[in-house]
């Protein structure tokens, strides 16, 4: 099996869902090949100061601070109960393209250890609250996943799998995505689409039924 995700380094969502996944895939003792795609949530991130999510918060949805914290402490706690110790308010609302396209190359170049730059670039973002913008905190986090440090620095200082992270995100947004985070199961002819996140449980659900046969060619609503 294949499993495709649709992430942003910036949605908690996207590290809860991918976790809770994987934790369903291991329930499962599924053999799958896992493929990142990128999908930047907030482009216009690095054209503008540097703003915690709970100010980002109050200008996206015109909340009150107060209200801002409290929505924000819910996500917090929702990552908490699947042991993700997140700390989603102090997070800086940086730019995560440059983290997106060394995620591409990752995928591209060494697919054994994408996931794993994945997850350490989003505990890096949400649970340190280092700044993934940094050309030095992704080099860290690329030679600590195996990743030659010359290799991560002419990536990342060059541009490079800029426009694979920009067609990943123009074919979601032909095929309707617009939101992170979005899982594609995919098994000999058969394809799942899972928008959103969903418990480990109802996610082993959907893993079993697709691999039976009992859902083939549908959205896992």
């Amino acid at each position: 099996m294949r499993i495709i995700y649709l992430i942003d380094f910036n949605c908690p969502y996207s590290y809860i869902g991918l976790k809770r996944l994987k934790k369903a895939v291991e329930n499962l003792g599924l053999d799958v090949e896992w493929e990142m795609k990128s999908f930047e949530l907030e482009p216009q991130a690095g054209k503008r100061p540097v703003m915690s999510t709970t100010e980002r918060y109050v200008e996206k949805y015109g909340l009150s601070h107060e209200d801002a914290e409290a929505k924000i402490a819910e996500i917090e706690k929702t990552a908490f109960n699947d042991g993700l110790e997140i700390n989603y308010r102090d997070m800086l609302l940086v730019s995560s393209k440059d983290a997106l396209r060394l995620a591409k190359y990752a995928q591209n170049m060494h697919p054994e250890i994408a996931l794993k730059l994945v997850e350490e670039i989003f505990e890096a973002n949400l649970v340190r609250n280092e700044n993934i913008k940094k050309n030095d905190v992704l080099t860290g986090i690329a030679v600590s996943c195996g990743i030659d440090e010359s290799d991560a620095k002419k990536i990342i200082e060059n541009n490079y799998y800029n426009i694979e992270a920009y067609l990943d995100q123009e074919d979601a947004l032909s095929n309707g995505i617009t939101a992170t985070p979005y899982f594609i199961l995919e098994l000999n002819e058969s394809r799942l689409n899972i928008p959103g996140v969903f418990s480990s449980e109802e996610f082993e659900t959907a893993l079993k039924d697709f691999e039976s046969g009992d859902i083939e060619d549908k959205t896992f609503l």
